[in-house]
């Protein structure tokens, strides 16, 4: 017959570690993956804000009223290598005058098309471009003599026309020169959402 007499269990099972009794029970398993984790989440965040999504802040009037003054976005900064630029994306590039500098514009026409604008209406290869984006508050009567945007190149214009220094003061911009793409706004909150 069997012997059925009680056992005392040892402390510790003889192939496990001993777990330290000198910490804290809230801090003993939890306290190192929290700080792992955390570490790994700063690391992708970091990843992202260079590499890919930056804020930036707008500052000036001249893309209202698509983008206005103090607004917070996110910059796309990596779409660019995927896809081609194209006519109507907001971009920011940096100042070709001064490139410490970065501006926001739309790009309204690109290497080889033909632009001109007759007293504030934009014309692309001849045919005139409906920019449901600029109110009539904020057309100009400018105008710009027919050229042809360089290879490389884009011409762009901000929303807000007679508040805007852009290609018809500076000329195109070079392609180095850009470096993302405005792809979403999230302050103030009723600016919350895609930029267009």
């Amino acid at each position: 017959m069997p012997d059925l007499r009680e056992t005392t269990p040892t402390a510790n099972p003889p192939n496990s570690a001993p777990v330290p009794t000198n910490l804290p029970a809230r801090l003993r398993p939890g306290f190192g993956v929290w700080v792992r984790d955390l570490i790994i989440s700063l690391a992708i965040s970091a990843f992202i804000i260079v590499f890919i999504y930056q804020p930036v802040k707008v500052e000036g009037t001249s893309m209202m009223p698509s983008l206005e003054d103090q607004e917070r976005i996110f910059v796309n900064k990596f779409v660019y290598r995927l896809e081609p630029i194209e006519r109507g994306d907001i971009v920011v590039f940096r100042y070709p005058r001064d490139p410490s500098k970065s501006y926001i514009k739309r790009v309204v026409a690109m290497a080889g098309d033909h632009i001109r604008i007759d007293s504030g209406q934009v014309y692309v290869n001849d045919e005139p471009i409906d920019e449901y984006y600029v109110p009539p508050a904020y057309t100009d009567t400018r105008s710009y003599p027919d050229s042809v945007v360089p290879e490389n190149c884009y011409f762009v214009l901000g929303d807000h026309r007679s508040m805007s220094n852009d290609s018809r003061d500076f000329g195109p911009v070079n392609e180095s020169y850009i470096y993302g793409k405005a792809v979403f706004g999230y302050w103030p909150m009723d600016k919350v959402g895609r930029v267009r």
